[in-house]
């Protein structure tokens, strides 16, 4: 397996498992816990399982110098994303929520854009037309009820956050160090934003002892959206990128969706599932890759004749 292909199944992997983050936050909302303890308990269930496997890799837990502040900045971005996330599921419903968390692929794009001059190719610009169609699909309530400001604006600061990770995983000294390692130290400077707001606002909320199924779900939190997510996702960065590794992010709300529709029992209708389509067709032209491109050009070669300037190559 080349290196292309596994960064295009671990940004899928992430994508997926970054999805289930409602199937298992819901139940301990609905327990009466906050948001700051869920993802507290999220991310220290977590550090100590990437550290045995850190360890029975064996890796080292040194750091150089100059790692220590990029790695803070990186924990710190995505314990707020998360944070935010988290937070906007007490002002709409979480699929809308993971719906419109997928604009951070648009952010992603325009970062490499404007600050690093990524060309904008047109498979790219095709991915995200049609994935910000198939978003539009899923998002668009049919009761024409209006959303929340309040759970935009922070389901927006959460995928700006995220954006700029994966684009600073990408260009800071980070870039040639271990996946693992990178994770996490990502999670050891991240919980400390729960830990400060969780002290200061004196609000924690423990499971009880007995309510073995709010520490099974604190559990998969940390295993799959967290551990899972986090390992695939700065893997897939390092193998492909981090503009298609953001576009397979597409599969987020597609994830969201389907939990919603056979556990929470949401309805599946058919704008529901055209909107499915659409994002996966967006996912199925970046796996594709190169590929797709070099069909393109060859199309338009079957036509040199149409060009006003002979001298002019294509």
């Amino acid at each position: 397996m080349n290196d292309k292909v596994k960064g295009y199944l671990l940004g899928a992997i992430a994508a997926a498992s970054y999805g289930m983050n409602p199937l298992f936050a819901l139940p301990l909302y609905k327990a009466g816990m906050n948001p700051d303890s869920v993802l507290f308990f999220r991310y220290l269930i977590a550090i100590p399982l990437l550290g045995v496997m850190l360890k029975w890799r064996g890796r080292d837990f040194r750091l150089k110098r100059n790692e220590v502040l990029p790695l803070v900045g990186l924990g710190l971005l995505v314990a707020l994303s998360s944070l935010t996330l988290f937070g906007s599921y007490n002002y709409m419903d979480v699929g809308i929520a993971s719906t419109l968390l997928f604009v951070y692929p648009i952010l992603v794009t325009l970062i490499m854009w404007l600050v690093y001059k990524e060309r904008l190719t047109v498979q790219v610009t095709l991915c995200m037309l049609l994935a910000l169609g198939g978003i539009a699909l899923l998002y668009q309530g049919g009761d024409g009820a209006t959303l929340n400001l309040t759970g935009v604006a922070l389901v927006f600061v959460s995928a700006l956050s995220y954006a700029v990770y994966m684009v600073g995983i990408n260009r800071s000294v980070l870039k040639e160090m271990a996946t693992l390692k990178v994770t996490f130290y990502v999670l050891l400077f991240g919980v400390s934003l729960f830990l400060v707001r969780l002290f200061y606002a004196d609000s924690w909320c423990v499971p009880a002892a007995g309510q073995w199924f709010l520490w099974g779900n604190l559990l998969g939190l940390a295993l799959f959206p967290t551990a899972v997510s986090f390992l695939c996702t700065t893997g897939a960065v390092q193998y492909i990128g981090s503009t298609p590794t953001a576009i397979l992010g597409a599969l987020e709300p597609v994830t969201a969706v389907i939990f919603g529709v056979t556990v929470f029992g949401e309805v599946l209708t058919p704008r529901i599932f055209v909107g499915l389509l659409l994002i996966i067709g967006a996912v199925t032209l970046v796996v594709a890759g190169g590929g797709i491109t070099n069909h393109l050009i060859r199309f338009r070669k079957l036509f040199p004749r149409l060009t006003l300037h002979p001298r002019h190559k294509n």
